[in-house]
């Protein structure tokens, strides 16, 4: 379903402050304006600007790092494309390279000399620069380093694709510091770290502790009476002082909480988010000029951490167009559940009870009709054993098809059942399998095996292991596996009867 976002078109003009009488930005083209006081930073709502190059070099990879097992919903970066890359530095940009949280926005570059129009597939900072990715056109990278000479003029833009890709990430990381906030000065919850996820997922701040209910709705709707209310946001920046920098505060567990400037970070800006009468934190993120239309919902939960040292939970959160993609999936997803069920959207709640409730007796009554089935085969085979064995070892293969979801259930109630009528001086080895009707080569066949003598069951445990690839394991009188695969009665079947007929 399509969907209207309609964006604020320009940026106050008292958005961004300078704060310190000698903090410059540069004009002059052949120096990069720092991070910190960007195009895009000083005006988050600019989609494009006349610029020109300072540098350009071929993007040489960096040794891959082990592989990580990615962050449940973390945000996926832009890939780097196989084709040759350059890395550009240019004057100055809208184009904001990751940091703060905040993924890298991706957009273009066109070179104004010949009106070729390159692709910029993500923006990071170096020290205190933007390094745009540059994919080269054609693999030609002489002609793209001509292109990207130094000093030549540029028009770097968003494109529409990027600037929505731009204001879902500025809504939600807004969101993020009124959020952040509200919980450390209505409830001292420090905000150890946040998420900005992929869209469309929800995105998560990771708390101390849990929330209540209770607590979730407080936080909610204190954030949006200063939606409501249009509260404004801007920027102040001035020269950064390391000496008088204060470093994030340490928690007992050993992480940071709060904010602090990157080690590595060069630009010499301190940069500062205000939240009109809510907020002041440093962040070299881009942040809309107002909360006004922002929309904060809370999810009413907060997911524990697994980690078994930690008391930490994450609280989810969303806001801006993301915010209107999710209620409307979540709507559609109602909307087609109550269809199936036949009923309106308010009862889909009682229904689906009453279709759990009905699932639940329905599977009580197929497993008390299984129990009796099995009793009913292990009386038959006991009948069998008292015409034929006449004290002997019986030996015997039972295969049957079964597309129900717990065979090993049922072929431990017949193991169950036979063992309580079998006479205990009858010697017997009973092999039992079970495949689905419909059969491929990912097919599972499950194979029971009991008997009266412990050695024997072993003995055929490990025939079964050797001759027909069955990965399985036992105990005393009773041994159990799977088998990969078609089970035909052709092979598996005659091997089985030939295994046993060999004791």
């Amino acid at each position: 379903m399509a969907t209207a976002v309609l964006y604020p078109r320009t940026t106050p003009p008292d958005y961004h402050r300078i704060v310190s009488p000698t903090l410059k930005i540069s004009d002059d083209s052949r120096v990069p304006i720092p991070v910190g006081i960007l195009a895009c930073q000083r005006d988050p709502l600019l989609r494009s600007i006349d610029t020109a190059v300072v540098s350009a070099s071929i993007s040489q990879p960096a040794q891959a790092p082990p592989a990580k097992k990615p962050a449940k919903k973390s945000v996926i970066a832009p890939t780097i494309p196989n084709d040759p890359v350059l890395e550009v530095i240019l004057h100055d940009t809208v184009i904001f390279p990751e940091g703060g949280g905040q993924p890298t926005d991706t957009g273009v570059i066109t070179t104004t000399a010949d009106g070729t129009i390159w692709e910029v597939v993500q923006a990071k900072r170096h020290g205190g620069h933007a390094v745009h990715y540059v994919r080269v056109k054609g693999g030609d990278v002489d002609k793209a380093l001509l292109a990207f000479s130094t000093g030549a003029n540029v028009t770097v833009e968003l494109g529409q694709e990027g600037y929505d890709r731009r204001y879902d990430h500025m809504s939600l990381h807004t969101s993020q510091h009124l959020l952040s906030a509200l919980l450390e000065t209505r409830l001292e919850l420090s905000t150890l770290s946040w998420s900005l996820t992929s869209y469309p997922s929800p995105c998560y701040v990771e708390i101390p502790r849990g929330m209540t209910s209770e607590e979730i709705a407080s936080i909610q709707t204190e954030a949006n009476r200063l939606v409501f209310e249009g509260r404004k946001v801007h920027i102040e920046v001035e020269e950064l002082d390391r000496a008088h920098e204060k470093p994030a505060s340490i928690l007992e567990s050993g992480r940071a909480a709060g904010k602090g400037l990157p080690e590595d970070y060069t630009g010499g800006v301190k940069r500062v988010v205000v939240i009109d009468g809510v907020d002041r934190n440093p962040c070299c993120g881009t942040h809309l000029p107002s909360l006004h239309n922002l929309q904060l919902f809370l999810l009413p939960h907060t997911d524990a951490l697994a980690r078994s040292s930690t008391t930490n939970a994450r609280l989810y959160f969303l806001a801006g167009p993301r915010l209107i993609t999710y209620l409307t999936s979540t709507h559609n997803f109602l909307t087609s559940t109550a269809s199936t069920l036949s009923c309106g959207a308010p009862q889909v709640p009682e229904r689906v009870s009453q279709v759990v409730e009905e699932r639940r007796r329905a599977e009580k009554r197929v497993g008390d009709v299984e129990a009796e089935l099995a009793r009913h085969l292990a009386k038959e085979l006991i009948d069998e054993i008292a015409q034929t064995a006449n004290g002997t070892l019986f030996k015997k293969s039972i295969h049957r098809t079964d597309d129900a979801g717990n065979t090993l259930g049922f072929l431990s109630a017949f193991s169950l059942a036979f063992s309580t009528l079998v006479e205990p001086t009858q010697p017997y080895l009973i092999v039992m399998s079970s495949s689905p009707s419909s059969q491929s080569t990912t097919s599972t066949t499950v194979v029971l095996l009991i008997g009266s003598d412990d050695k024997k069951v072993k003995e055929v445990g490990d025939g079964l292991k050797s001759k027909l690839g069955v990965k399985g394991g036992g105990k005393g009188t009773k041994w159990s596996g799977k088998h990969t695969g078609v089970w035909r009665d052709a092979k598996e079947s005659v091997a089985l009867d030939k295994l046993l007929s060999g004791l």
